[in-house]
């Protein structure tokens, strides 16, 4: 056997070499501030007609179009926001407007999660294939039952009604599909340990998984609300008295009647877009983080 002499230098360890490491944070920073631009710029895009449209429900009616554009109204005519009140019915449609969103957005998220649920806990023969064929109807234009739709409501005797929205969107597919995509992020074993306890499938969607989906929850309901107050078409189609009007319909016949005052039509389309934006501020935490886990496996 061949003696080891442990009294012998070892040999160096060759160096790391690091001649790009100090390359990098900076490169790192480059990128970083680069896409830092294109985001403002990006955002700055998006949010400059809705700027527009404030100045401009700012001006008199003569300043709106002026060239070049003033981004500063200059005076400031606020007598803009009281005109709108006194020449239009914008109380009445703002009442239905904010009735329908309300009532559509509770259905839509207790239908919702209530059907999620079966779908995502409960087991029983042709579950998977009843899913597909639901979640399927979202592929569906509108366009193509619109017309059985209504003839279904008129035989109701629920056109010209506002409960005919109501029934026409107190359901949807998607709010199914975003609920039951959160549901099947908790863990099955909250459920087993609720049954062993002799809770009912029931409680344990009440007392469960409502309270851990608050975030799902909150997604569904800030879209279901937007969707429906920006809805144009729908009422449209069913709500034919003036009585019954929503913003958005109110608003064309106002844009009709007034078509040359563009300080006033800007400022309708501010009052309309002003709870929205509102209401979406409030709730933009529960909804990145609604979507963000919404279909990630835990």
């Amino acid at each position: 056997m061949t003696a080891v002499d442990l009294s012998a230098p070892t040999p160096a360890l060759a160096a790391p070499d690091n001649r790009s490491a100090p390359g990098r944070p900076v490169r790192s920073r480059s990128w970083r501030f680069i896409g830092y631009a294109a985001l403002v710029l990006a955002a700055a895009g998006l949010l400059l007609p809705f700027y527009w449209m404030v100045v401009a429900s700012l001006k008199t009616n003569n300043d709106v179009f002026t060239i070049p554009i003033t981004w500063l109204p200059d005076p400031v005519v606020w007598r803009n926001y009281l005109d709108i009140w006194q020449r239009s019915d914008l109380t009445t449609w703002l009442g239905n407007t904010l009735l329908l969103s309300v009532l559509v957005t509770l259905l839509q998220v207790v239908t919702g999660s209530f059907a999620a649920y079966g779908f995502a806990r409960v087991r029983f023969p042709g579950r998977d294939a009843l899913f597909l064929a639901y979640v399927g109807t979202i592929a569906v234009p509108w366009q193509s039952y619109m017309i059985p739709q209504f003839i279904l409501m008129s035989k109701l005797q629920l056109s010209n009604t506002l409960w005919s929205i109501v029934a026409i969107q107190a359901f949807g597919a998607f709010g199914v599909f975003l609920m039951k995509q959160f549901y099947e992020t908790i863990p099955e074993e909250l459920s087993e340990s609720a049954r062993v306890d002799g809770l009912s499938e029931f409680g344990i969607y009440r007392r469960i998984m409502l309270p851990l989906s608050r975030p799902a929850l909150a997604s569904l309901a800030l879209l279901t609300f937007v969707t429906t107050w920006n809805d144009y078409l729908g009422p449209l189609i069913y709500l034919r008295s003036p009585e019954l009007r929503t913003i958005q319909l109110g608003l064309n016949t106002f844009i009709s009647q007034y078509n040359a005052e563009y300080a006033l039509i800007m400022t309708g389309s501010v009052l309309s877009v002003l709870p929205v934006a509102v209401i979406f501020l409030l709730g933009q935490r529960y909804f990145i983080e609604g979507i963000a886990t919404t279909g990630l496996k835990g």
